[in-house]
């Protein structure tokens, strides 16, 4: 097959397109993330793997794949204000596979060190592969104009001045829906410095956090098999090392073996806080009432074996509820999966000693490891989140003693999810029982100080809660209040 030659001159022999594996594969990434609105870090792994399998990869290739793909989800929106600029119609009109293309084009001239003709080269070839010859010529075009500046030089054209819009230019130049810059801004407080700091947080490839669960690995051990350039101390938690770029954790012995998991280092925090919060009287009885899919329960079920303890972990999906069980699968100490309702449980009131309950929420304290979330959320849903959140608070005091501790965690930093949701449930205020599971009667209980806990730790806030920020702390932006029930 030959294309028709050109007046005059002889056709040129027809080639057909190289298939460049780590393009295709990030490609195929970002449509699982479009088509079927799954999560890169669940999809991307399994495809990484099968590449390996079958000798198509190796660590470069797969460090590779992996930047282009989460790249690409976190510069989203930046990217779009460009592509916009560069073609003759709106995006929507774009179809999404051919924006896809266009959108990894665009990440590799404006986000990697990539030399233009070789990204601009390497997307036409991809598209050759993908779209075919037609659109390929489509996507040379775009990202040609789109080659012809710098991101600076960019930002300047597409974002609006920073003195007439502050959110929007924020929400151009970092990436983020308008929504969750104001969002994350009426959570942060303060001027620019601050949420710019918080924007870009956001935007960094984060850190690879293993946890050396007690009783069964420490960090020492952990280090010495790592070596100083594979691994280091985590800043804060005494049970955390942080994993050198381009680690493997699924290569690791105790990793595999459950002695050691991944875990961000703010929800090893939420955990040990909550572990160590004073109370009175008996200390035997722990309930994680929210703990799919299984790496604080881990944690958690590591601390109360130290202690003589026993752990419950409630889930409500039974599919969770495994993983759940997997991941306390070798625990030193005893302790027990259930599937179960937290807001509607099937434990006595007053059984426990500890709750914790890491509510669902929006996750825009966890951006940074799941970029695509910031495009799916909407406004309304710190609204539809909260009947749930209060009344899995609301069933965590029933459920523990007089004395006893609960904490409330949560993976957002907006008040709406977290300080206002602890103070409606103290003071009763919310739904009614009957509506969403909660407001049990004669319950009351106190904040605790939850900032000593965490000792070394600076920029807590005012207390008596916590909240954790990715620029601040490197960690996701989570929440903790602790309370002690008093009737």
């Amino acid at each position: 097959m030959t294309d028709q030659p050109r007046r005059g001159r002889p056709g040129k022999p027809y080639r057909r397109p190289r298939k460049d594996p780590v393009r295709v594969l990030a490609f195929e990434a970002l449509r699982a993330v479009d088509e079927r609105d799954a999560y890169a870090n669940l999809v991307l792994p399994p495809l990484l793997r099968k590449a390996r399998e079958a000798g198509e990869f190796d660590g470069r290739d797969a460090a590779l794949a992996t930047e282009l793909v989460y790249g690409t989800l976190r510069r989203q929106g930046t990217y779009d204000a460009i592509i916009a600029e560069c073609v003759d119609r709106p995006l929507r009109e774009v179809d999404p596979p051919v924006l896809d293309v266009l959108s990894l084009g665009a990440h590799q001239l404006l986000g990697t060190r990539i030399p233009s003709h070789a990204a601009v080269s390497a997307s036409v070839e991809l598209a050759r592969v993908v779209l075919g010859d037609g659109r390929a010529k489509f996507v040379n075009a775009v990202l040609r104009r789109i080659a012809a500046r710098d991101l600076d030089a960019w930002l300047e054209q597409v974002a609006p001045p920073y003195d007439e819009d502050p959110e929007d230019h924020l929400a151009v130049v970092h990436s983020h829906p308008r929504w969750v810059v104001s969002a994350l801004w009426d959570a942060l407080g303060g001027g620019r410095a601050g949420i710019e700091a918080l924007l870009e947080a956001d935007n960094e490839r984060p850190e690879v956090t293993l946890v050396a669960r007690p009783g069964r690995a420490t960090p020492e051990e952990l280090l010495e098999v790592l070596g100083e350039e594979s691994g280091v101390r985590g800043r804060w938690s005494p049970y955390a090392v942080r994993l050198a770029e381009g680690g493997e954790p699924g290569a690791i012995d105790a990793v595999r073996e459950g002695r050691v998991g991944v875990q961000d280092e703010g929800s090893q925090l939420v955990a040990i806080a909550f572990a160590n919060a004073p109370l009175e009287g008996e200390d035997s009885r722990w309930l994680d009432g929210c703990a799919g899919p299984g790496g604080k329960a881990a944690l958690l079920g590591a601390l109360a074996a130290g202690r003589g303890a026993a752990l419950l972990a409630a889930e409500k999906q039974p599919h969770r509820a495994r993983l759940v069980g997997r991941a306390l699968a070798g625990n030193p100490g005893p302790y027990a999966v259930v599937a179960a309702d937290g807001t509607r449980p099937p434990w006595r009131p007053e059984s426990f000693d500890r709750v914790l309950v890491d509510v669902p929420c929006s996750g825009l304290g966890a951006l940074r490891r799941r970029p695509e979330a910031r495009w799916r959320r909407r406004p309304e849903d710190l609204d539809n989140f909260a009947p749930l959140q209060r009344g899995l608070l609301r069933e965590a005091l029933a459920s523990v003693r007089v004395g006893g501790v609960v904490g409330y965690a949560t993976c957002s930093p907006h008040p709406a999810e977290t300080r206002a949701v602890v103070e409606d449930v103290l003071k009763g205020r919310g739904r009614s029982r009957a509506e969403d599971g909660g407001d049990p009667a004669g319950v009351t209980a106190e904040w605790i100080d939850a900032r000593p806990l965490l000792p070394g730790v600076p920029d807590l806030g005012d207390g008596p809660d916590i909240q954790l920020w990715p620029h601040l702390h490197g960690t996701d932006a989570m929440y903790l209040a602790l309370l002690r029930r008093t009737s």
